[in-house]
């Protein structure tokens, strides 16, 4: 070939190059710009009559990858300490930073039917949890779906009493038969595992009781398979043959194996009897006074044996693998904002 043909021929490709780059450079401006971006799922009307610019963008819907689940992990339970009208007054006011997904009422409506008030979106973070911890994660409001069910906790006048001399209310059965049919669909949707259904003084004890004491987590387990409950069998192995000896150590990393965030310092310190009582309130509300025995060690270590691994326990600090980037940002009731109970 003369080198007269080879010049024409490379200014004929470099042409066409020219004029490809040139016709890229304008189809990416038009999708930047949005007056002149489409873009419309599959089934979608738009898809069907607005798909006439070369530049248009239909997002295709029918291949699915399974690499996923869903981003909630953990099912929190509380009590409103108010009446129903000032509960969902306070979980609705935009000045008031603080809401949950769920607000079960105390009782059926007039037209006898319980009314169950979907404040937020599932696919939303409300904000009830604050700060928390649980299982490695902190922050729970962006990993975790809120329940507020209509309870006075107790009486103002208790405030200053010690735990187990305060007047808590109870739960009706009716209203805790809504609160299970609601808690299992959850939790069944999201495939929660039994010991990250929990209450929000499991994840922030000491600055939150609710439930409190008398709500029937025993009866949660086992009517409608919702949470975690130890085997009875196992608690009495426990007792008898592996009882506690007054190791405060080894409770603390127990309770840190099973989601409680939890000093390791040995001491039998006011962090540490704090998360003593939100346990007893959860699994042994016969009595939650915070003082380690051998009853609540055995319970304990049963609910290790069932549901934590012993290779899989994680470490303290130690972060969930998922957890997503805005669990670290403090919602509004983290930064100061005072929350609903």
């Amino acid at each position: 070939m003369s080198q007269s043909s080879q010049t024409r021929r490379d200014g004929v490709a470099n042409a066409k190059r020219r004029r490809f780059v040139a016709r890229a450079s304008l189809c990416t401006a038009c999708l930047l710009a949005s007056p002149c971006a489409a873009y419309a799922a599959d089934g979608d009307p738009r898809a069907a009559s607005g798909a006439r610019a070369a530049h248009d963008v239909v997002v295709d819907t029918t291949i699915a990858s399974p690499n996923q689940d869903s981003r909630v992990r953990t099912l929190v339970l509380h009590y409103t300490a108010q009446t129903l009208a000032r509960s969902v007054a306070l979980l609705t006011d935009p000045m008031r930073p603080v809401s949950a997904h769920y607000l079960v009422p105390d009782a059926a409506d007039e037209g006898k039917r319980f009314r169950v008030f979907a404040l937020v979106p599932e696919s939303n973070r409300a904000w009830h949890a604050g700060v928390s911890y649980w299982q490695g994660e902190r922050l729970l409001n962006a990993s975790s779906i809120g329940v507020e069910i209509v309870n006075s906790g107790f009486p103002d006048a208790d405030e200053d009493a010690p735990l187990m001399r305060r007047r808590w209310s109870p739960f009706p059965d009716a209203q805790m038969a809504v609160v299970g049919r609601l808690a299992a669909d959850i939790v069944a949707r999201h495939a929660i595992p039994p010991q990250k259904v929990v209450g929000h003084s499991d994840i922030a004890p000491g600055r939150k009781l609710d439930p409190g004491p008398l709500f029937p987590w025993r009866t949660l387990y086992e009517q409608y398979g919702v949470g975690a409950w130890p085997d009875a069998i196992a608690v009495e192995y426990y007792r008898a043959y592996r009882p506690f000896r007054g190791d405060i150590a080894e409770l603390q990393a127990k309770l840190l194996a099973y989601g409680y965030d939890t000093p390791q310092t040995g001491v039998l310190d006011t962090r540490t009897t704090n998360v003593i009582a939100a346990f007893q309130m959860h699994f042994r509300p016969a009595r939650y006074d915070g003082v380690p025995d051998v009853e609540t060690v055995a319970i304990l270590d049963a609910l290790l044996d069932k549901y934590i691994e012993r290779d899989k326990r994680p470490a303290r600090g130690e972060e969930a693998a998922t957890r997503e980037r805005n669990d670290r940002t403090p919602a509004p009731e983290a930064a100061g904002a005072k929350p609903l109970v």
